[in-house]
Formats: C-alpha cells, structure tokens, sequence
C-alpha cells in the first residue's frame, strides 16, 4: 500500500517549493449566522488554526505579506499559495469573492490559491468564474465533507449531507478544477465498519487531494461541552495510526494525501493530546508500513 504526499505533488504540478498561507476574509458559515442553523459545527473554533497575523482588520494582501515574512526568513524562493481557509470562503456575493480572490493573486509570489468552503455554498455563476480562473492559475477547492454519514452530519450540526457534497463535488472537478476533502475520523459513534464504508464512497469521487484528521475535542466547542457530560474513549496515536492504515487501503493510489492530523494549540485541546505534528505523524505512518510491508 503506497499513497501520494501532498508536498512532493504539489512541487511537481507547480516547478518550484511552494508554501500555503492562511488568510482570513471575515466569511461566516449558513450554518452560524441563521440561514440553515446557529452556533456553526459542533467542533469547530477557527482559532486553533489561525495564525497570529489572519486578521480580519488587515486586508488580504497584508495577510500575505506578513505570512510571507515568516516563511521567506527560511525559505527565501519559496512560492507561496494563498488559502481562504476560516469558515466558509464562497458564501458571500461573487462581486466580493472575486475581488478578494484576484487581490491575492496580484501578491508578488503568490502563484495559487486554494479555497475552503462547505458543498452547499458553491452556486453556478461562481463555478462559472473559478473555471475562468483556473485556466489562469494554480487552484484547489476544498470542501468540507467530514463524514459519509447523514447521521453524523445531523448531529455534529453540518447543515448539508452526504450527497450535496458527492454533488458540489462532482460539479467543481467536471469544470477541470481540482477538488479536495476534508474527512474526520473518530466520532465516538461511528464504528469501524461505517468508517471502511466512507473510506470506499469517498474513494469513488474525482478528487485531487484528501486531508484526513483526527476528531479533536477543543475548548470552547459545543462538542467538548457533549464530552464533559458523557466523555468517551480517546485513540491513542498507535490506534489511530491503525486506522489510517485501513482507512488509505481503501482509497484510490492517485489520490494526493495532504495531512493525516490537525495540529491546534496543545493549550485549546482536550483531547486526544498526542504531540504529534503531521510530519512527524505521517513518518510514523510510513515506519509502520515498511513494518508490515505495506
């Protein structure tokens, strides 16, 4: 069992070493501000990955800017890729999107952007543009997916389900753009088998990159309100590394892996408190499959 690392992918499709920065364009989320819901997903707080300098009083390319200077220091011809990832980044009128899209790209050395969003926020007329687009530059559309599970969904407060993201989907890679997903493994309710059931329905979608991570319960959240009252059994890292395993076997090989974690400030997290970075993660992933020969 092999799989494809997003870095060495990512250098290959762009010539050059190439960083993301976050920034953060002041979006909210359907599910947050009343149209489909309130209080967003249960367990969510976009500060566990927002850096210091995503701000949303600083505009767009001071963001950038900023992110550059704290990259360049290492990597001074790094590239860099601009990623709308707090909340929702497509859910607000085209006439704003585009223009903070293309204030992005007019950084020097931004030569990309990648934008989070949810599946039900990707109307026609903006598929339109982002088609546009991508015949210009570099461009990931993430959506968040998270689970297979119209249950979970439900319960975690998504506001979508499991085929309105198989659509939105479907919709964006048939437009030539490339797609990624965000899954979480380890809802404390789904079990083993439902996961190798998702891992097969999402290994059927045309998407360019997946990035997996591990349930976090974060401070502040209405799911580490749900563990205090009733907590739930945590996998240890070496448990979750073996579910990875099972999880990846099930996907196809040209698949782009992005992360297998996410990293939150260790002071904000409940738990599982691993101290792993993803680099250090994915390395323990690779040892185990040389272990087993996989």
């Amino acid at each position: 069992m092999k799989y494809m690392e997003f870095g060495p992918w990512l250098q290959s499709e762009l010539g050059c070493k190439v960083q993301k920065i976050s920034v953060n364009a002041g979006m909210t989320c359907p599910n947050r501000d009343g149209t489909l819901g309130t209080g967003g997903c249960t367990f969510c707080n976009n500060q566990t990955f927002n850096p210091a300098y995503c701000r949303t009083e600083k505009s767009i390319t001071q963001q950038l800017e900023e992110g550059k200077q704290f990259f360049a220091r290492k990597y001074p011809s790094m590239k860099y890729l601009a990623y709308f990832q707090a909340y929702t980044n497509t859910y607000a009128e085209l006439d704003r999107l585009v223009s903070l899209y293309e204030e992005a790209l007019r950084v020097p050395d931004v030569v990309g952007l990648v934008i989070g969003t949810r599946p039900d926020c990707m109307p026609d007329n903006l598929l339109d543009y982002l088609e546009e687009l991508n015949r210009r530059t570099f461009l990931i559309v993430e959506y968040g997916v998270e689970s297979a599970n119209d249950e979970t969904l439900l319960r975690i407060n998504r506001g979508h389900t499991f085929r309105q993201s198989c659509e939105a989907i479907c919709r964006t890679a048939e437009r030539g753009i490339r797609v990624g997903a965000h899954v979480i493994l380890g809802f404390p309710w789904e079990p083993f088998d439902e996961l190798m059931r998702q891992a097969e329905e999402i290994g059927r979608l045309p998407l360019t990159t997946l990035k997996l991570h591990q349930l976090q319960i974060i401070r502040g959240t209405q799911l580490a309100r749900e563990y205090a009252e009733h907590p739930w059994a945590v996998p240890t890292a070496e448990e979750y590394i073996d579910l990875v395993l099972h999880y990846i076997s099930r996907l196809p090989y040209g698949l782009v892996m992005e992360r297998f974690v996410s990293q939150s400030p260790p002071e904000m997290v409940i738990a599982p408190q691993w101290g792993l970075k993803n680099h250090e993660f994915a390395n323990l992933l690779r040892n185990r499959m040389v272990k087993f020969g996989q």
